[in-house]
C-alpha cells in the first residue's frame, strides 16, 4: 500500500513538475516581502527555498550526471543560506551568491533542453518554459548582488538591508527583464549597466524566439 501511494505520487510529480514548480516560485517571490519582518515566517520562507531546490534538482534530473551536478551546486546553496542565522560573513553571503547562480543557469539550461526536445506542445511544455524564464531572472539577481557585494556602490537601491537588499534585486530583475524600467534602482557602473542591458536583450530575445519556436511546433504537429 505505502509503495503504491509512492509510485502514484512520483508520477503525479513527474507528469506536473513544473507546475508544481512555477507555483512555489510564484509563492515566494510574492509572500516574501509581506513575511519578511517576522523571524518565524523568514524561516519558513527559507524553508520553502529549499523546497524550491530539492523540486528544481528532482525536475531537471535525467540523467545520472545531471543528478550529482545540480546536487553538488544545491548543497552549498542550501548551506550558505541556512547558515546566516548562526553566522553573518560576507564570505558566506559571496557564496551563497555565487552557488545561486551557477544553480539556476544550470537549471535554465537543462529545463530548454527539455522543453526543445518536446515532441508537442503541452501545458507542461508551457509551465517549464515559464519556470526556465523566471529563473533566468532569479539567475540575474544573484548576479547583480554578487557584482555589488565584489564592488559596493555599483547600484543605487533605498534599503541597504540584508534581507531588504536581496528582494530588491530580485525586483530589478525583474524589472529589467521584462524591460519596465521603473528607474528606481539605478547601475551606477559600466559593469552593472552591461549586465542589465544583457540581460534585457536575453528577456526579449527569449520571449520572441521561444513563442514562435512553441506556435511553430504546435502548428506543425496539428498539421501532421
Amino acid at each position: 500500500m505505502v509503495k503504491k501511494t509512492f509510485d502514484t505520487s512520483v508520477q503525479v510529480f513527474s507528469q506536473s513538475r513544473f507546475l508544481i514548480l512555477l507555483v512555489l516560485i510564484l509563492l515566494t517571490i510574492v509572500l516574501t516581502p509581506f513575511l519578511d519582518d517576522f523571524i518565524e515566517t523568514r524561516i519558513l520562507m527559507d524553508f520553502f527555498l529549499t523546497v524550491i531546490f530539492i523540486t528544481i534538482i528532482l525536475a531537471i534530473r535525467s540523467k545520472r550526471s545531471q543528478l550529482i551536478i545540480a546536487s553538488f551546486l544545491a548543497v552549498p546553496l542550501i548551506l550558505s543560506t541556512w547558515s546566516f542565522y548562526f553566522v553573518e560573513l560576507r564570505s558566506i553571503s559571496l557564496m551563497t551568491r555565487i552557488f545561486g547562480a551557477l544553480f539556476f543557469g544550470y537549471s535554465v539550461i537543462n529545463i530548454l533542453h527539455i522543453v526543445v526536445q518536446s515532441e508537442e506542445v503541452t501545458k507542461e511544455t508551457i509551465f517549464a518554459a515559464i519556470v526556465a524564464y523566471l529563473l533566468i531572472a532569479l539567475t540575474w539577481s544573484f548576479l547583480y548582488m554578487i557584482l555589488e557585494l565584489m564592488i559596493p556602490g555599483s547600484f543605487v537601491f533605498p534599503d541597504k538591508s540584508f534581507r531588504a537588499e536581496t528582494m530588491q534585486f530580485e525586483y530589478f530583475s525583474f524589472v529589467t527583464i521584462t524591460t519596465l524600467g521603473y528607474g528606481d534602482i539605478i547601475p551606477l557602473s559600466n559593469k552593472a549597466s552591461a549586465l542589465a542591458l544583457l540581460e534585457a536583450l536575453i528577456g526579449q530575445v527569449y520571449l520572441v524566439v521561444l513563442v514562435a519556436w512553441l506556435v511553430g511546433m504546435h502548428v506543425s504537429r496539428r498539421s501532421k
